[in-house]
């Protein structure tokens, strides 16, 4: 149960003070056994929905803290599940409780309940097919928490007509901010900052070799951006998906109040 039905159902003599009270209380976080505390209010406290990272943790973990987050909201994302996360999931939810991921190597366990929609849109774009599995966690992150997603890749800056074409697209869609996922010399956001007058997230990705690999050339590019644009850390699709949402939910909340 949300604040706002507990809210509702004070009002409407439907739950005593006391009950109401705990009940509030309660939704700081749910305890599971004794190995996670999940944070069910996260998503009304920060704008931010509470997600289960499974790299690191024993699959029964993720199923047991799954099952506790969907009981609380409905919904929950897991992400970078490895094949025995997987297994144990597929194992211990049925088929139509599950929307997977097979690029970002996640997935949405529910109860039924849809994703919210607030009418946020955001675009998420990525400069080779490497840089996909990242810029996948990113559209789930956002789609999880209301926006509708945009998704244009493989148009990097070494085929840079690639990126032209699809211009039109990203000015039809009117995105009210966007991830750029980028490998190498990671180009594409600068780019693409100096093109768009939305705010643009840089996603450096651990693709390329040699001096520079592992996404460190890509990252160092990025923060040395002559355009306007944040940067995240390597790999971390979830923070550019969450911190592109948050923007765009922002804008949606004002565009719905003009």
């Amino acid at each position: 149960m949300d604040l706002k039905s507990i809210l509702n159902k004070l009002k409407n003599n439907e739950m005593d003070l006391e009950t109401a009270e705990s009940d509030i209380r309660s939704m700081g976080y749910v305890p599971v056994t004794d190995i996670a505390k999940i944070d069910i209010f996260r998503k009304h406290r920060t704008g931010i929905m509470e997600a289960i990272l499974a790299e690191g943790k024993d699959p029964a973990d993720v199923v047991e803290i799954a099952k506790a987050q969907v009981a609380a909201s409905g919904r929950v994302l897991i992400t970078r599940l490895n094949e025995n996360h997987r297994e144990m999931v597929q194992t211990m939810f049925s088929s139509d409780e599950l929307e997977w991921d097979l690029h970002s190597k996640g997935v949405v366990v529910h109860n039924g309940t849809p994703a919210p929609g607030n009418g946020g849109v955001v675009a998420i774009i990525t400069a080779g097919t490497a840089d996909i599995d990242a810029a996948e966690e990113a559209r789930m992150v956002a789609h999880e928490m209301g926006c509708e997603t945009i998704a244009i890749y493989d148009v990097g800056v070494a085929g840079f007509h690639r990126l032209v074409s699809e211009m039109q697209k990203l000015k039809e869609n009117k995105p009210d901010s966007i991830v750029v996922a980028a490998g190498r010399e990671g180009t594409l956001p600068t780019v693409v900052s100096g093109l768009m007058d939305v705010p643009v997230i840089g996603l450096p990705v651990s693709t390329g070799y040699g001096a520079g690999a592992k996404g460190e050339a890509a990252l160092l590019s990025m923060l040395q951006s002559c355009s306007v644009l944040s940067v995240v850390n390597i790999d971390a699709g979830f923070v550019a998906g969450a911190f592109a949402a948050r923007i765009a939910n922002k804008v949606a909340e004002a565009r719905n109040t003009e």
